[in-house]
């Protein structure tokens, strides 16, 4: 269709989603941006954050860790480390992840030395996104 964005969003381990969408809208790392039919080219990397979808009125949320996402002829391919949509994000883990990232930053911040910040900002980016998309974070 010529008013219609062809999105996919693959996984290493799955299909996430394969419909023909009016809006889509991802975290670039410079920045998020939104693709429409007839977008121009373009390769990106991705951050950790959410993305949505809109399709006839409706709204798909899914939050995206990372990966590229290529726009070409109408076809917007997102590449992720991992996604998950609203309805399947398991809000309690994303809590707990969140909370534990939360104190990995804090002792960090304290000085201990075997703590990965770069590891445990990532995780807690990722809690935020899942808890975002979930609708229990603004």
């Amino acid at each position: 269709m010529a008013n219609k964005l062809n999105l996919e969003v693959v996984t290493p381990r799955k299909l996430v989603v394969s419909d023909e969408v009016d809006l889509c809208t991802v975290p670039g790392t410079e920045g998020v941006f939104g693709v429409m039919a007839n977008h121009a080219p373009i390769l990106s990397t991705l951050n950790i954050g959410p993305m949505h979808y809109n399709k006839d009125g409706d709204t798909v949320r899914l939050a995206v860790s990372g990966g590229f996402v290529e726009v070409s002829n109408n076809k917007m391919t997102v590449l992720a480390e991992a996604a998950e949509v609203s309805e399947e994000i398991d809000v309690e883990r994303a809590l707990r992840a969140k909370e534990r990232a939360e104190k990995r930053i804090q002792e960090a911040k304290a000085g201990r030395e075997d703590i990965d910040m770069a590891r445990a900002m990532a995780a807690m980016a990722r809690a935020t996104a899942r808890l975002k998309v979930a609708g229990k974070m603004s």
